[in-house]
C-alpha cells in the first residue's frame, strides 16, 4: 500500500510540473484556437489602485501619459482608498493632465475599491494595472486587438518580473498562459496587466484575496474566451527580499485555496478542455502538489529497506540540501541558476503550505502592504 500511494503521489508531482507543461505545449501547437485580432481602438479605462504608493505613484502616472494610444480614447483613473501617505496629494497634483482620482477615507482592500470605482468609468475596455507596475508603451494597443473578437471578454498582458527566484517562476508561468490562450483560455489573469469588457464585469466578494483571478475565471466559466497577449509588456521589479516575497507567495497561496472553493461552479458548468486545463495547471499545483512533496519523502523513508525506495530517499535528500544551498546564496546575493531554481520551488510549495493554513484559519487579511 504505501508503494502504491507513492507511485501514485509521485506520479501526480511529475505531471502537474513536467507532463501538463508538454502536453499544453504539444496542443497549443496543433489545437490551437485563433483570434480575431485588428486595429481597434476602444475607449480604455486604465485602472490604477493604489494604497500608500507614494514612492512609485508620480512614476506610473508618468508612464501612463506617455503610452502609444490615443489621447481622447484613453482615461487614467487611480482609487487612492485609505492612503494616509502623499499618494493622494501627488495624483490630484496631475488632475490638469487629465488624470481621475477616486479616493475614500475608509480602507476596505483592493477589491471593495474596484468593485466601488468600475461602474463609474467611461471605458469600453477596464484596463487594470498595479501602481509599480509599468507598461510597455505601445502595450495598450497590443491588449486591445484582441477585443476585435466578440468571443473575447478579456484579455492579459504578459508580466515580466526582472531577477530572482520570482522571475523565473514568471517566465515558466508566461509559457503555460500562453498555451493555455492558444487552447482555449488563460486559467487566471494577473492584476499587474489585465483587461476586460465594461460590459461583463461582475463584482467580486470584497473578502477576495486574489480578485484578479477570480474575475477572470468567472469569464471563462460564464464561456467567454480570456486570451493571452505576448506583446502587451508590463514589467515589475522583483521582491526586494526574500521576506518580501515570502509574504506575497503565502497571501497568493490563501487566496488560491479561497478562489477554488468559490469556483467550484467552474468544474461542471465549464467546456471538458477548460476543467483539464483548470485542475491540471492550478489546482494541482495550488492545492494538491505542496501536500505530496513532503508525503513522497515521508513514503520514501518509510520504505527505504527496500534499495530503489532507498536510492529514491538519498536523491530527494540531495535536492533539498540543494534547496538549502540555493536559499544560502540567495542570501549572500549570488546567483546560481539551477540551485536557485530548486530553492524557490521549494520556497513556494511551502509558501503554498502556509497559505492553506492561513485560508482555514481565516487569519489572512484582505489587505496587506506591499515589500518595499
Amino acid at each position: 500500500m504505501l508503494q502504491v500511494l507513492f507511485w501514485i503521489a509521485a506520479v501526480v508531482i511529475g505531471y502537474t510540473f513536467l507532463g501538463y507543461p508538454l502536453l499544453v505545449g504539444v496542443l497549443a501547437r496543433f489545437k490551437e484556437r485563433p483570434v480575431a485580432r485588428g486595429d481597434v481602438t476602444p475607449f480604455v479605462s486604465l485602472v490604477i489602485p493604489a494604497y500608500n504608493e507614494a514612492s512609485v505613484i508620480a512614476r506610473k502616472i508618468d508612464n501612463s501619459l506617455r503610452l502609444d494610444y490615443p489621447g481622447d480614447r484613453l482615461e487614467i483613473v487611480v482609487i487612492t482608498d485609505g492612503s494616509d501617505d502623499d499618494t493622494v496629494e501627488i495624483v490630484s497634483s496631475h488632475a490638469e493632465l487629465g488624470v481621475v482620482l477616486f479616493h475614500r477615507p475608509e480602507r476596505r482592500g483592493k477589491a471593495a475599491a474596484i468593485n466601488r470605482v468600475v461602474p463609474l468609468v467611461s471605458g469600453e475596455i477596464v484596463v487594470f494595472s498595479d501602481a509599480n507596475t509599468l507598461i510597455d508603451r505601445g502595450a495598450i494597443r497590443a491588449l486591445v486587438r484582441s477585443y476585435a473578437d466578440p468571443r473575447v471578454g478579456g484579455v492579459s498582458g504578459e508580466k515580466q518580473v526582472r531577477g530572482g527566484g520570482e522571475g523565473l517562476y514568471w517566465r515558466y508561468e508566461s509559457f503555460l498562459k500562453r498555451c493555455d490562450s492558444a487552447l482555449s483560455s488563460v486559467m487566471g489573469a494577473a492584476g499587474e496587466f489585465f483587461s476586460v469588457r465594461r460590459e461583463l464585469f461582475q463584482a467580486t466578494e470584497e473578502d477576495s484575496v486574489i480578485e484578479d483571478f477570480v474575475l477572470s475565471m468567472r469569464l471563462v466559466q460564464a464561456g467567454w474566451r480570456v486570451v493571452y497577449e505576448s506583446e502587451a509588456v508590463a514589467r515589475e521589479e522583483a521582491s526586494p527580499s526574500l521576506k518580501g516575497d515570502w509574504q506575497r507567495r503565502t497571501r497568493i497561496a490563501a487566496g488560491g485555496f479561497q478562489a477554488i472553493v468559490r469556483l467550484r461552479g467552474l468544474l461542471t458548468e465549464a467546456s471538458a478542455i477548460v476543467v483539464w486545463q483548470y485542475c491540471s495547471h492550478r489546482v494541482l499545483r495550488w492545492a494538491v502538489t505542496p501536500f505530496l512533496l513532503p508525503a513522497v519523502y515521508v513514503f520514501s523513508a518509510l520504505l527505504a529497506d527496500l534499495a530503489f525506495y532507498r536510492w529514491l530517499l538519498v536523491a530527494q535528500t540531495a535536492f533539498y540540501v540543494a534547496a538549502v544551498a540555493g536559499y544560502g546564496l540567495t542570501r549572500l546575493r549570488i546567483w546560481c541558476g539551477a540551485l536557485h531554481a530548486v530553492f524557490y520551488l521549494c520556497f513556494a510549495n511551502a509558501a503554498a503550505l502556509v497559505g492553506f493554513w492561513r485560508y482555514i484559519t481565516k487569519t489572512q487579511p484582505v489587505t496587506w502592504a506591499k515589500a518595499r
